[in-house]
């Protein structure tokens, strides 16, 4: 099948178009005009630009969307809701017309299965928009879903994925694994309250993979490998990268508002945050996943979480943080 990958240079577009050409699908890349790509098979253009996006709609079968921005920074939040509604919008208005056989949307598991307390969330779930409402990403991330779906509804054939935090090699951006990083540089002071779910960019692209042919249209499918209590991740992440976990602890109240002071400081300073008070936020929450649904129907499988972490951690040492890098 000729296919269109978006945001295809991104951690899960990288891990996932060779797995579609080693599948023999003949893959076309749509990428940003300032990005430099070695594929022959390739447009510059922008899913927010309706006419690239028709360019690079010609000829093609069915479409993967990865395309989009992962920041946690309110600063973007204009940015990813350009990227991720109205791009969606012009993308999939242009496939209704085409004609395709499959479009795969790549969501999050933060649209479904985020919590102030504990919990496990499954697709059953609605959105937690009172909890992510502060949050630009995940927010943007649920009025994406809300067009796809919306669209499945008029007959488009959508599959909608939601992995967790994806971990593993080849994050060259340091989108996802920028706090194994700031853990490794121990910038990561108070232990967390919360929990995490994290999976393998390359057991979650396995299973996008999957997804031109299996799954339910119109529907969300969760990827997680683990749902760990940050105190059993940060623990695991020591023991692997030989560093102590976070040993202060504080009750939440205090822990964020201190955040929050911290950061203006360091804005006041002229620098960056170490640790920003969104994320801070974010780790007071539970990110637990059921992804039996995904075992299911798309025959998702993810390796042992202890591998994933060892091979992020040897990763970004060799990337980020070896001398000279």
């Amino acid at each position: 099948m000729k296919l269109l990958v978006t945001g295809a240079t991104g951690f899960l577009g990288s891990t996932l178009v060779p797995m579609l050409r080693e599948a023999g699908h003949e893959v076309r890349l749509l990428v940003r005009s300032g990005a430099a790509v070695p594929d022959p098979e390739t447009i510059k253009g922008d899913v927010r630009d309706p006419d690239s996006v028709l360019r690079a709609l010609a000829g093609v079968e069915g479409v993967y969307h990865l395309a989009g921005l992962v920041s946690r920074d309110p600063a973007d939040a204009r940015k990813m809701y350009e990227l991720h509604v109205d791009g969606t919008r012009n993308l999939l208005t242009a496939a209704a017309r085409a004609g395709l056989k499959r479009i795969v949307l790549a969501s999050s598991s933060g649209t479904i299965g985020v919590s102030r307390v504990r919990r496990v969330a499954s697709e059953e779930d609605d959105y937690p928009i009172e909890t992510v409402g502060r949050w630009p990403y995940y927010l943007s991330k649920i009025y994406e879903e809300k067009i796809a779906i919306d669209f499945a509804r008029r007959g488009l054939p959508i599959v909608i994925l939601n992995p967790s935090l994806l971990l593993g090699p080849g994050d060259a951006r340091m989108s996802s694994t920028q706090d194994i990083f700031r853990f490794l540089m121990g910038r990561i002071p108070v232990m967390p309250r919360g929990g995490i779910s994290f999976v393998d960019v390359r057991d979650a692209a396995r299973a996008f993979v999957a997804a031109l042919t299996r799954g339910d249209v119109g529907e969300r499918h969760l990827l997680g490998a683990a749902n760990w209590e940050f105190s059993e991740f940060f623990a695991r992440l020591g023991r692997i990268a030989h560093r102590g976990p976070p040993l202060l602890r504080m009750p939440s109240p205090l822990k964020v508002a201190a955040a929050h002071w911290m950061e203006r400081w360091a804005r006041d300073q002229g620098r960056e945050p170490d640790l920003p008070a969104s994320d801070v936020e974010m780790g007071e929450c539970w990110f637990f996943i059921d992804s039996s649904k995904s075992q299911r129907l798309l025959g998702f499988e993810p390796r042992d979480p202890v591998e994933t972490l060892t091979d992020t951690v040897r990763y970004v040492r060799r990337h980020f943080l070896a001398k000279g890098a």
